[in-house]
This record gives structure tokens, sequence and C-alpha cells, in this order.
């Protein structure tokens, strides 16, 4: 039974509204809904009888379409799937459909070999196999790429559809690093994809820089009010001409990058060129140099990355540096892994003597990463870190900046504080120390014994008082000091030259008097705890410690963190607790 092209998009309207189980859906919904489609695909705008979706309805519960769509009406008022899984496009395709597809195949054959229709190839393999299987009712034997859990798929007609119409769009758009979503309006040109992910090309407004969304950060598209701004920017056919990826700078030139691959490669890269500029250099000994002409951008350095160490950047010189500094980073990311045989060992030291220290706990590129949160966030607010040019210290190290918890609490701080400690284990103080180059700061022999708190001041087995920074500080009862650890991040190399800590061992059993304190420095010898970039020092805090005045031109900057896992009594709260786990 021929059935036309009107009758198609009313099916397939009211296939999709009965699929819809969060509403309700009357006749007279559903005659909305056939005639908005119809006007909207066909520009239709006397709308749809009830005679029509009757008639319609009574065919589609028919098999003389194939359908037999189980519909029922509920409350003998609303129409609905009885199989909530059911829709007229999942039947099995008929002989009919199956020939008039076997003869579709055989026309794109005749496309294949020419210049134009080179994209018809894969598409013409995906039907064949379509129609091998539902003949054969065999497995399919042909699996082309793609990625059906990929966000914003939804949204590609809704697009497509704007640019044919030049409608300008109002984007719900939250790309990666912001922190909420925005709405704007944008002027879509056209669509790219690009590894199985889709993107938009377009303007936010007229003589502003074209910018490139992805669709699946793209949260909800509506149509906007404004007029539509015409692109006479861009020539869509060469935009992309001289990247590999997405990701274009309209006002730089492509550059000549030569790479050297080795021999078990070569055959790769010669018979799937990285970029249609590819040229064969030279063919060495051990493999080939192969150059393109392309920007430096993300998905180039992505797609060298992806070799390994089978590939040399030779050309340019930034972008072979770059390149270098990325795989010593990846090799640091194996090399600075906490190893549990190590933390076991840590764990004894630290009950026995007070004091050990775990070095490879944090990579050279997220040292750098916790030094530049904190130079930016410091001279961004300069009234609130007065001096930062020879910054003594930042209290409330979290609180004031939140961007560092992400960096500090990497996975080997996480995976020391639940395996070394306790689950139950939390952040009770976080500090920025920095002892600059010639300081004559120094710390004199003591235990860290006051704690920070908020609320009250007296409670009972707790003395305390308010300094003069307004701090309340308690001396609280053993059993908190016992339980607590001390965690030292080291963000520069310390030794005895820069005013690296000195401790005496196995002091941290209990509160020491200075005549104590004073014999133990007289009879017993310190050790200086020598502490690599990225390392960390792990102290008990009633262990005895002291430190010296720097005598060379080093930085000592650490942060300094304890933990717990006590609760403070009723209106008393750690002031800086911070749950990490």
């Amino acid at each position: 039974m021929p059935v036309n092209r009107n009758a198609l998009i009313r099916f397939r309207t009211i296939d999709n509204c009965l699929r819809n189980r969060y509403r309700k859906w009357t006749l007279e919904d559903l005659i909305e809904a056939c005639s908005e489609a119809l006007y909207e695909y066909e520009g239709i705008d006397k709308g749809v009888s009830r005679r029509t979706v009757q008639m319609d309805l009574q065919l589609m519960r028919s098999d003389k379409l194939g359908y037999n769509a189980p519909i029922v009406v509920v409350d003998k008022k609303y129409y609905s799937y009885e199989d909530p899984d059911y829709s007229i496009t999942n039947i099995p395709l008929t002989d009919q459909d199956l020939g008039k597809l076997t003869e579709v195949v055989e026309i794109l054959r005749q496309f294949k070999g020419f210049t134009h229709f080179n994209e018809l190839n894969g598409m013409v393999q995906k039907l064949e196999d379509r129609i091998y299987t539902a003949k054969t009712k065999q497995a399919p034997i042909i699996d082309l790429e793609k990625n059906e859990h990929l966000k914003g798929l939804e949204h590609l007609d809704v697009l497509y559809q704007a640019i044919l119409k030049k409608q300008a769009l109002t984007l719900t758009y939250q790309s990666f690093r912001a922190r909420d979503a925005s709405d704007f309006t944008f002027h879509p040109y056209f669509l790219k994809e690009f590894r199985n992910r889709w993107f938009l090309v377009g303007v936010k407004k007229r003589s502003q820089p074209v910018l490139t969304l992805a669709l699946d950060r793209i949260i909800a598209v509506e149509e906007a009010q404004v007029a539509y701004v015409e692109n006479t920017t861009i020539d869509v056919s060469a935009y992309f001409r001289d990247v590999i990826g997405v990701t274009v700078n309209p006002t730089e030139e492509p550059q000549t990058v030569e790479l050297y691959f080795n021999a078990d490669n070569a055959p790769y890269v010669l018979t799937k060129p990285l970029h249609h500029s590819q040229k064969l250099l030279e063919r060495t000994g051990n493999g080939i140099i192969v150059q393109l002409q392309v920007q430096l951008n993300f998905e180039l350095e992505r797609e060298i990355m992806g070799f390994g160490d089978c590939v040399k950047v030779l050309k340019p010189e930034r972008l072979k540096r770059r390149i270098q500094d990325k795989m010593k980073n990846a090799a640091e990311l194996y090399e600075k892994e906490l190893n549990l045989i190590e933390l076991e060992s840590c764990k004894r030291k630290v009950l026995r003597s007070g004091s050990a220290i775990l070095d490879n706990l944090y990579t050279h590129k997220e040292v750098g990463q916790m030094l530049s949160i904190i130079k930016r966030t410091t001279q961004a607010h300069p009234d609130r870190f007065k001096g930062t040019e020879d910054l003594f210290s930042i209290r409330n190290l979290l609180q004031e900046i939140p961007k560092l918890k992400t960096v500090l609490f990497n996975q080997n701080l996480c995976r020391l504080v639940k395996e070394g400690f306790g689950e139950n284990y939390f952040l009770t103080k976080a500090i920025f120390f920095d002892k600059p180059p010639q300081s004559n700061w120094y710390v004199t022999w003591h235990q860290d014994i006051p704690i920070n708190v908020q609320g009250k001041i007296e409670t009972e087995g707790f003395r305390g008082w308010t300094n003069k920074a307004g701090l309340i500080s308690v001396i609280p009862p053993l059993e908190y000091l016992q339980k607590s650890v001390t965690v030292r991040v080291h963000l520069d190399d310390t030794d005895e030259k820069n005013g690296a800590l000195r401790v005496i061992p196995k002091t941290h059993f209990k509160v020491l008097n200075s005549e104590e304190i004073a014999h133990i420095r007289e009879t017993e010898e310190p050790k200086c705890c020598k502490v690599l970039r990225g390392g960390v020092h792990l102290m008990k805090p009633l262990t005895l410690h002291a430190s010296s005045k720097t005598e060379n031109d080093q930085h000592r900057r650490v942060i300094h963190l304890e933990f717990n896992c006590l609760e403070l009594p009723e209106k008393m709260e750690w002031l800086e607790r911070e749950d990490v786990l």
C-alpha cells in the first residue's frame, strides 16, 4: 500500500507522541501535534482533520503497513502504547523493503570511484551489511566506528535546520572550564565532525571572533528573535584546511612540521596520512621523515603523543620542546606513584619515631600548578594578601584559595590519608609557609600543641585563648594530639641550607615541659629532614622540632596540613575543617 510523504510525517509524529510516557495524549492533542509537524516540515497550514488522525491510528494498528502498533485507549480518553518499548521505527524490514534497499545499494555503487562521492563508500558498505543481516538473520560482518553514548546528538537536526534557514539561536552552553551554564545568542554557520564528536561553528555577534562549540556541551537550543548575522568572513570549504582537528586560529599561518617515525610505524603513517598536506621527505635506515603544513594546536599534539616513543618532532623547536615536556610529565605520572610497601614502612616510622619522609607524591607539573595558583591569587588580591613579595604565611589556605584543593588532593595524597591514616580522617588545618632566600626566619625547638577552633574557648579538658590575629587557640587533651598527623607538602627541594626542619625522634608520646625539652636537646642528636620537591614530610605534632635560618638563595615553600579523626566537644569546631575523602 503506497504511503505519501504527509502520511509518513503524521505516523512518525503520532509515534513520537505515544512513546512519550510522561504525558497523556488525547485525540485533540495528536491532531494538534500532527498539524504542527506538517506546518514545520511541509509548510501546510490548514491543519489535519479529526477523521484523518483516526484513520492513521487505525492503519498503524493494522498489518497493512506492517506496524501492528499496540495502541490502546486508557480511561476511554488517552491514547498510549501498551508496550512502552514499542516504536514503528523498530519494526523489521519486509521483503519488499529489502528489495528496494538492494536497488538503492546498486545505484549508489555506480558513484563509487567518483571524487565527489568518496564519502559514500562507508555508507554503501553499512547499508549492504544491514540488508545482509536482515536477510540471513546472522550477526553483522561490518562495524563502523560510532559512539552511541555521545551527548548532544539530539541537537544535531535542530542546528542543521537553523543553518539551512539562517536562523539565530539562543544556546544554553557550559564549557568544561565553566562552573555554570550560560545563555547567549549564536549565529550558526556550519557543523563539523571530528573523531565521533560534533562541533558547531559560528559567531555570537557581528565582528566578533568565530567560535567552535562542542555539541556535547550544549544543554538547550531555542530560536532567537533577532536578525541573523550572515557569514561574510569564513570560507567554509577552507576553514579547517590547515589544521588537524577543530581548533583553528584564523590569524595564524600554517607552520612546517617535520616528524620522524620509526620503521614499525612508518607503514601506518604512509597509508593513513596525518593530514592532507603530508609529504614524505626521507626514508632512513630505521624509519621515515614526513612533513606537514599545519597550525600548531591541541589536536596535533594529541596525535603526536598517540604514537608514544615511536615518533620524534624534528621541527619546529617550539613544538619539539612542548612534546618533550608532555612526555616528561607523562613519565612522571608513573614515577610519582605512592608505593604501598613504602607507605607501610613510613607508617611504622611515624608511629615509632614520630617522623618520616615520602618522596614522589607530586609531579613537577603539579607543584608548578600549586605555586602558580597561589601566585596568581595573591597578586590579584593584594589587599587580602598583604606583603606578597615577602609572604610569611596564608592561613585557612583552602578557604582563601579553593582552587588549590583539586591539585593538592591528588590521587597519591588521598590514598596516603585513606590507607595511611584511615577513612575517618579529615583535614583540620591548611597553611602555606614561604621562607624566602636569605631569610632570618627561624623557629625554636617546640611541639605543635595548640589547635585553632571556632566557638567556645573554655570547655572541659581544653584550655584556650584568643591570639593577636583573632584566632581562637586551645590546648586539647592528649588523645587529640596523639591522633593528629601532620603532612608537610614541599614545593621546593629542602635541606639544611634553606631551613629544613630538624626533629628529635621519639619525642611524640607526651607533652614535654621546658626542662624536659632542654634536657633532650642536650642529650639527643637531632635529625635534619631533607625533602625533595614534590615530596612530603609526615610528622606527629608532638615530635620536638625546629628550623634554622636560610643560608642560600633558595626558597622553602611548604603547604602545612594537619589531619585528625576526632570530633570536638559540642559548641566547638575545627577552624579549617575539610572533608577530603
